[in-house]
């Protein structure tokens, strides 16, 4: 495992390379894919937004790991990352999401630390979205 400094993202939804938007153009940058992965957790359907939230030992969210190309760009680039995913908010308002660190299970059975952003809100019973059904676009 890597220290709390990792420079590894792990993405679900709008920033895989699947999803063919600007968004993913930035992580492309700025990062370098290293494998899919999966992460414990749950992604739940809330009027077709999709938010993730840290789930039981048997859920499991598939995605994709990504690796900081140069750890100088560290701040920089999570800045914007977290200025896109709704951290930095007026005073008084509730961040969207918010950043962790978490154990990222690679495809080849290996852990590594990365970074993830989680919804910061209450999605209690809404649905959660099956494991293994798509979550982006290819087109």
């Amino acid at each position: 495992m890597e220290s709390a400094l990792s420079k590894h993202l792990f993405v679900y939804s709008s920033l895989r390379k699947g999803f063919h938007q600007h968004t993913h153009d930035y992580i492309a940058q700025f990062f370098s894919f290293v494998s899919p992965a999966k992460v414990k957790g749950v992604v739940k359907n809330v009027n077709g937004e999709l938010f993730a939230t840290p789930g039981d030992d048997n859920s499991f969210i598939e995605g994709e790991l990504y690796k900081l190309n140069d750890e100088h760009d560290f701040s920089y680039v999570f800045g914007q990352l977290d200025d896109y995913e709704g951290l930095i908010v007026e005073h008084g308002e509730k961040p969207l999401y918010r950043r962790e660190l978490i154990t990222v299970h690679k495809d080849n059975g290996e852990k590594i630390d990365a970074w993830l952003y989680w919804f910061n809100g209450d999605i209690t019973g809404k649905p959660v979205l099956p494991p293994g059904e798509r979550i982006y676009s290819n087109s």
